[in-house]
């Protein structure tokens, strides 16, 4: 089972794009982000035709989360739980059925934070504790899940082609970078890392003063696998050469392949 996560930074601005990529990488499961529409808005007929199930959890103008998936969906939720007062759509779970077994996912897209310190900041790290709170009680089942997509974190300065320039960013701060470390040592696989070590791999490139051209890139989309989907991981991925298309996302897509 191949499934992606793709931060498209908005879904009506990059549905070719988006087509393209799927038709070429065939995941069994995309987790979209930033999709910048209310679930109304969103284009789910352009993605039946091509065999998907669709599940979003949209918002206007802004962050918005979606999952398309070749396989059954069973049981979405929406929102991460732990503040009733939170509205803005950032999580998606869904259980998807493999051949031989299911798994859950977690589609999310981490708050980014800045400016820090500041209110937004405080917010970042308070998602963390709920997302932290929320992956141990998936982890209480001992049922395969993942989570995956945009979190809005540089883990280590290898992560960064200039890590200097993002250091007092909410990205790398080292409480955004503990908060992380913290999930980790619940017992997560981050899968990327697991596969491929040393500087040099990205999945955000910045649109502005040549980044792209430059490899000025930082790696903060990331895979997160629960003991029991990790030992089902049989491969991992960014799909870098993405970013240079027209019209391209900032960032691009990253994916794992499980053996369910």
């Amino acid at each position: 089972m191949k499934i992606a996560s793709f931060n498209i930074n908005g879904i009506k601005a990059r549905l070719s794009a988006l087509i393209d990529w799927l038709e070429e990488a065939q995941p069994d499961v995309a987790l979209l982000q930033e999709i910048k529409t209310v679930d109304e808005g969103f284009p789910r007929e352009t993605f039946e035709e091509r065999g998907y199930n669709v599940e979003t959890h949209g918002q206007k103008g802004f962050n918005g989360v979606a999952i398309l998936s070749k396989l059954p969906l069973e049981d979405v939720t929406r929102g991460l739980p732990g503040d009733d007062e939170d509205d803005h759509a950032r999580w998606i779970e869904a259980t998807v059925v493999g051949a031989r077994s299911s798994i859950r996912l977690c589609g999310l897209y981490l708050p980014n934070g800045n400016p820090a310190p500041g209110p937004k900041y405080d917010y970042k790290l308070a998602w963390m504790k709920r997302q932290k709170a929320r992956a141990a009680e998936l982890l209480a089942t001992e049922e395969p899940f993942l989570m995956a997509g945009d979190y809005n974190v540089i883990p280590q300065d290898e992560d960064a082609k200039r890590p200097e320039a993002w250091a007092k960013d909410a990205l790398a701060l080292p409480q955004s970078r503990a908060a992380f470390r913290e999930l980790l040592s619940m017992g997560f696989t981050e899968a990327f890392r697991t596969r491929v070590a040393g500087p040099g791999h990205y999945t955000f490139w910045d649109y502005q003063a040549g980044a792209w051209n430059r490899d000025d890139g930082i790696r903060i989309d990331h895979f997160l696998l629960s003991p029991q989907a990790a030992d089902h991981l049989v491969d991992v991925g960014i799909d870098k050469d993405i970013r240079g298309r027209e019209k391209p996302s900032d960032h691009v897509p990253v994916w794992v392949e499980l053996d369910l």
